[in-house]
């Protein structure tokens, strides 16, 4: 073999054992490169079998797209941002909290699996969110539970970023596409899985902020106290600050109206009430019954183990992010999309009162019974 032939063969094996560029795939394919290109970012009028083919070629050849050329292809950057600003100006490390830093973790997979990276975002500075937006070129953004007239959103919007929301709008706050859960079913049904327990005056700890998960939340308990006949128990606090929790949870027991069951909003409410209950002699579930809203699998271990309702953050973190490239990508029809998804209440000890153990004595005999 010449010189020359073992250099072509070298390329050729080298191009082999590295990574696989869009040329492999279409050869491999028998197609276009244009048809490879359609086929993967969801574009032209390709047969569904087409598409089905060339996505298992480059599975096979481990092909992945360059963000750098679909950058000068496109002029998109690939990135996507997530944030949280139901709060304002105030300080909130949202991470720390198991539904948003689960609903996060999902996120950033969704979006890697679609060749985008999920940059997160601060939802409060000193500095206007414009002034540290504007240095990251997003091509849209998540956010979380977006407040009533949201300015954030609205200037995203205004500037022609695509936002999609977890969490419905108040009003028309002008997203691309929302995602939430049916609340007004799953604070129904915790409310009534309590009073099935035995509960007569249910409480209800909630937050401060104008997002709709607070205010549906709360509309739905409401509702549900005045169908059940139930004067409303309730306390709410700014659920930013993890301090106020407790003093809330100490509120609320320290009624002269305590009631005999509470459900919490939010991640810390279930130990803060458990806490609360200790301080003043409640014994958990026998008088007191508690649920919480919850991801935390700390919940499982707390003596006793407290019932959580699950939101479901994996699954919504991976819809909003499809939702979002699909607009960005413009394959999402150009209409406004709304998801709902299912929540699931995860019944433990805290909310199940114990049965009255009751000693049935051996029936005596005749003879023992003229002893007596």
């Amino acid at each position: 073999m010449t010189a020359a032939g073992k250099h072509q063969v070298s390329r050729a094996h080298g191009r082999r054992l590295g990574r696989a560029g869009i040329r492999d795939v279409a050869a491999a394919a028998g197609v276009s490169i244009t048809t490879v290109s359609d086929a993967l970012n969801g574009k032209g009028r390709l047969p569904d079998a087409t598409r089905r083919h060339v996505r298992e070629v480059a599975d096979r050849l481990g092909y992945r797209p360059s963000a750098a050329a679909r950058t000068l292809r496109t002029g998109k950057s690939g990135l996507i941002g997530l944030t949280v600003t139901t709060y304002g100006e105030e300080p909130f490390t949202f991470t720390e909290f198991a539904y948003f830093a689960e609903m996060a973790r999902a996120a950033s997979s969704a979006a890697l699996a679609r060749g985008y990276a999920l940059v997160i975002l601060p939802g409060s500075t000193r500095q206007s969110p414009y002034d540290v937006w504007s240095n990251v070129a997003l091509d849209g953004t998540v956010v979380i539970d977006p407040s009533d007239r949201d300015p954030v959103v609205t200037e995203l919007v205004r500037q022609g970023v695509p936002v999609v929301s977890d969490g419905r709008p108040c009003g028309d706050l002008p997203v691309t596409a929302w995602v939430d859960n049916d609340h007004e079913a799953a604070v129904t049904g915790l409310l009534d899985h309590l009073a099935a327990a035995g509960a007569r005056r249910i409480g209800l700890l909630t937050g401060t902020s104008t997002d709709t998960y607070t205010r549906l939340s709360t509309e739905a308990y409401l509702r549900w106290c005045e169908r059940a006949g139930q004067d409303p128990v309730y306390e709410a606090y700014p659920a930013h600050d993890p301090c106020a929790g407790a003093v809330a949870a100490d509120r609320l027991l320290a009624r002269p109206d305590r009631p005999d069951a509470v459900y919490g909003l939010f991640d810390p409410n279930g130990t803060d009430l458990l806490a609360a209950a200790r301080r003043y002699g409640l014994r958990v579930p026998d008088d007191l019954l508690l649920v919480c809203c919850s991801e935390s699998a700390v919940y499982a271990g707390t003596e006793p183990p407290i019932t959580t309702l699950s939101l479901k953050p994996g699954r919504i973190g991976t819809t909003v992010v499809q939702l979002l490239i699909d607009a960005i990508e413009g394959t999402g029809g150009g209409r406004p999309v709304q998801r709902i998804m299912p929540t699931d209440l995860i019944v433990r000890t805290s909310s199940q009162r114990r049965r009255r153990r009751t000693t049935v004595s051996a029936p005596r005999s005749p003879e023992q019974r003229g002893q007596a």
